[in-house]
């Protein structure tokens, strides 16, 4: 993306001391410490380089399901936890978190899911299931909200993602995938999609013919501006250079695109815009966009910039604007979310690849040379040595 989400530490120890289990548990190896043998794709070290690796997952429990992994996306959270850009990485660490693929097996308490169904996996795979955030289905707000990789679990062992034969999943945390979403390009919105979405919801900015900017065209904002036309709402994409201007109009279908290096179109565009949606991960300047919005206008971050941003008090003052930030969405809104992309027929635009192609699709990403995700063909091309 951009983004984002495996920022919050691991594991944060509740002590000093770690508990009998837990140092058990770093005590065995990843093929040997549950029942069932997995293959998949990892990285060791924070040179970030993805290559085979064995690991285990646990038995299917009465609440869990298990997928067999079709697809995976490939977020920008992936690149930064593989290369430990955050300072948080957990080695070893499969990475993946928009996954889709068939349920293989149900736990006896499964209610909504059976064998045979296509399911999606997103970016969180546990919380306490109990807490306030729990209780309005905001489990991504949960505090002990669980990633689905690069985070210990509910049972104190280590979550393993996506680039991998098979996951298992408590079935609050599994997606019904809706009928005509392809299961390839459709893969992205279980992150991508979601973390745009929430916002626009949360915030408002669903109200046909009011004006949205979109600020980075990469990951996710490609999705947002398909989002935002299906609201009905006017979309110009804010970017840095002309490149994508062609692309961005007549392909994804902004009404407008405006450079930022482009002093007197930005001129032009002061106080345009009723939204603001920035994706930028890299830091930049916020003075330029809070101009462009509108008395009462916000300005939505979702990127996640490795420095602090610098926030001009007088044009958030000066225009009654607002400056504001979203990190995915829960279950419900993530299955809401899914089925509104379903019904407008929106979905990633992807390159799909080989497992085995994997390091050279990350150094792409690193440089932003992919329209506009990269999606893995698990199940045609994982195969063990």
């Amino acid at each position: 993306m951009h983004h984002s989400l495996e920022i919050i530490t691991l594991h944060k120890p509740q002590s000093l001391t770690q508990t009998k289990t837990e140092t058990e548990t770093m005590a065995k190896s990843p093929e040997t410490e549950h029942p069932n043998k997995v293959f998949g794709w990892g990285a060791r070290d924070k040179s970030g380089v993805l290559s085979p690796f064995h690991f285990s997952r646990r038995d299917n429990g009465e609440n869990d399901v298990t997928v067999k992994i079709l697809f995976c996306g490939v977020c920008h959270t992936d690149l930064h936890t593989i290369k430990n850009d955050w300072g948080y990485t957990y080695y070893p660490v499969v990475p993946g978190h928009e996954i889709v693929g068939i349920a293989t097996k149900v736990g006896k308490n499964v209610t909504k899911f059976k064998e045979g169904d296509r399911v999606g996996v997103g970016v969180i795979t546990g919380s306490c299931q109990s807490c306030e955030s729990c209780d309005q289905d905001l489990e991504n707000y949960c505090p002990q909200m669980s990633f689905t990789y690069n985070a210990i679990g509910s049972d104190g062992t280590k979550n393993y993602g996506g680039y991998s034969e098979n996951i298992v999943v408590d079935q609050r945390f599994v997606l019904r995938f809706p009928e005509n979403l392809p299961s390839d390009s459709g893969a992205p919105l279980l992150c991508a999609g979601i973390t745009v979405y929430s916002p626009m919801k949360y915030y408002g900015m669903t109200e046909a013919g009011k004006h949205l900017g979109v600020a980075g065209l990469g990951g996710l904002g490609h999705v947002a501006v398909k989002i935002g036309k299906a609201f009905g709402l006017k979309v110009t994409v804010i970017s840095s250079s002309s490149k994508k201007e062609e692309e961005a109009i007549n392909h994804l279908g902004a009404d407008s695109f405006l450079v930022t290096t482009d002093p007197q179109k930005m001129k032009a565009a002061i106080g345009t815009m009723d939204y603001i949606i920035d994706t930028i991960s890299a830091v930049h300047a916020l003075y330029p966009l809070l101009g462009l919005l509108k008395v009462n206008g916000k300005l939505i971050a979702l990127g996640l910039p490795e420095k602090p941003l610098e926030l001009p008090m007088f044009p958030l003052v000066l225009g009654r604007k607002m400056v504001g930030g979203s990190d995915v969405g829960g279950l419900k809104e993530t299955q809401e979310m899914l089925d509104f992309c379903a019904k407008h027929n929106i979905t990633a635009d992807i390159e799909l690849i080989k497992m085995d192609e994997i390091n050279s699709a990350m150094e792409r990403l690193a440089k932003s040379d992919v329209r506009y995700r990269f999606v893995i063909d698990v199940a045609n091309s994982l195969s063990p040595p």
